[in-house]
């Protein structure tokens, strides 16, 4: 019997991966970094889902687009390009894959920056996401959390039913939240017919789906127009849809699944791959120099050509303010 549908896998692009400088740049974001075994976090998204789909879709910008498409020439996946012109959010670059798609297909959004280990586990999800989608439901992916993490927003559920939505708690929440052993990490990652997404965003954001369908069908060779981008509300997907849809269901997922949007998750996934430490838990990254810490406790030293950073893992969070710092005082350190 003929399928009915494709199942198309979504490639989210977007970020600059802040928390993650002097690593990251706005030249080359975290997802690009070839640092995973010689590969990057995008190279692996699309590996993990290569034999689960028919098509890709790939929605970046303007700065990462090239980028993009050189390690998808490079491993000879024909896939389609959306290239925003300007960023909008979730909700838009979600909006214009479904338009891209046609509406019975089934799409896997996933953003490019998360580390998936137990592949097994991730395919029996993903085939349930898949069914649940079928059946009409907005699914996404949470994930069984392992401890109090912060850097996170957290779903509430009761069975597949999602009761809310959190967002990054504090620390004594975050404890909270596992003491209830009904609350996941939000991955970020969904799976939906097109055409259900869309009804649903048209429902509750009619400006969004306006606009952004606008914006589509004035696309040439899948580049979107700056200026009539410009007029598309920038709201996650988060907000639009997933918090308010009567349609949504949860995935209690059991692969190991990190976004690696810190220097403290960063720490934790090179220490499970053997890369070395002293006896105070005190690590390099990016040089092979003899170094030597003394009188510090589980603090990172990380060194590139122009740019150094030396913090204590636990206060992975505040990169992102120095970063913030840096665009105003020394832009060029960005770059």
């Amino acid at each position: 019997m003929e399928k009915k549908h494709n199942i198309i896998h979504v490639i989210l692009t977007g970020g600059v991966g802040s928390r993650l400088w002097p690593l990251s740049r706005k030249s080359r974001p975290k997802q690009y970094l070839e640092i995973f075994d010689g590969k990057s976090l995008f190279e692996l998204t699309v590996d993990r889902n290569q034999d689960i789909v028919d098509k890709v879709i790939v929605v970046g910008n303007v700065d990462n687009c090239d980028l993009s498409r050189a390690i998808l020439e490079k491993k000879n996946i024909p896939y389609l390009d959306i290239v925003e012109a300007t960023p909008r959010n979730t909700a838009a670059a979600i909006a214009f894959a479904a338009f891209a798609a046609d509406p019975e297909d089934i799409l896997i959004v996933t953003p490019m920056d998360h580390i998936i280990e137990k592949k097994d586990l991730y395919d029996i999800a993903v085939a349930d996401a898949i069914q649940k989608a079928e059946e009409g439901n907005i699914v996404t992916f949470g994930i069984v959390p392992t401890k109090p993490e912060t850097g996170y927003g957290y779903i509430e559920a009761k069975g597949e039913n999602v009761l809310s939505f959190r967002e990054k708690p504090n620390l004594v929440t975050a404890k909270g939240f596992l003491a209830k052993k009904n609350f996941l990490w939000n991955s970020g990652m969904f799976c939906f017919r097109a055409e259900v997404l869309l009804e649903e965003l048209k429902d509750f954001q009619p400006k969004i789906y306006k606009k952004s369908k606008k914006v589509w069908d004035h696309c040439e060779n899948g580049r979107l127009d700056l200026e009539l981008s410009k007029e598309i509300p920038a709201i996650s997907i988060d907000y639009a849809v997933m918090e308010r849809s009567k349609k949504i269901k949860v995935i209690h997922s059991q692969f190991l699944w990190s976004d690696l949007g810190s220097f403290e998750s960063v720490y934790d996934y090179l220490l499970s791959k053997g890369h070395p430490v002293d006896e105070n838990g005190n690590m390099v990254i990016g040089v092979q120099n003899f170094t030597a810490f003394i009188g510090m406790k589980n603090t990172i030293l990380v060194a590139t050509e122009n740019a150094n950073l030396v913090l204590q893992k636990e206060y992975s969070q505040d990169v992102k303010d120095l970063y913030n710092e840096l665009e105003v005082e020394k832009p060029e350190l960005l770059e």
